[in-house]
């Protein structure tokens, strides 16, 4: 269910020294920064993001978040966001499509639940 989990930081440093120390523990290599500043690990499937927020405030134990569920395809995307919209959720960031960044092409598709947590859908179309 479940495609990445990221947390907002204040200070990528010190985060970057905490969990690099954190998942080593766990057999993870350290983290590193993308082209835009995130701080990323990958290990066992899974994605986890230390990032400043996107807004400029400050991080706290919201801001700067982001829970991402996985989809199976683009249209699921588009079909969850719709439904989040019609249920109280906010449209937030771009709207829903295709992205490519470093880690290739995603479909992502954003909202704010109805108390303003920052919620994504994310397709991982495979690679040409």
């Amino acid at each position: 269910m479940f495609s990445h989990m990221t947390v907002g930081s204040n200070d990528l440093p010190r985060s970057r020294h905490f969990y690099d120390a954190l998942f080593a523990a766990l057999g993870a290599r350290p983290g590193r920064l993308d082209d835009k500043g995130r701080l990323i690990y990958t290990h066992a499937g899974s994605m986890f993001l230390v990032v400043a927020p996107i807004d400029g405030q400050p991080a706290t134990h919201g801001n700067g978040g982001t829970i991402g569920f996985a989809v199976a395809d683009a249209e699921q995307a588009d079909a969850w966001h719709a439904a989040g919209v019609a249920a109280g959720g906010t449209a937030i960031e771009d709207a829903p499509g295709l992205r490519s960044n470093a880690f290739g092409s995603l479909y992502l598709a954003y909202l704010r639940d109805p108390d303003g947590n920052k919620l994504c859908a994310l397709h991982r179309p495979p690679r040409d």
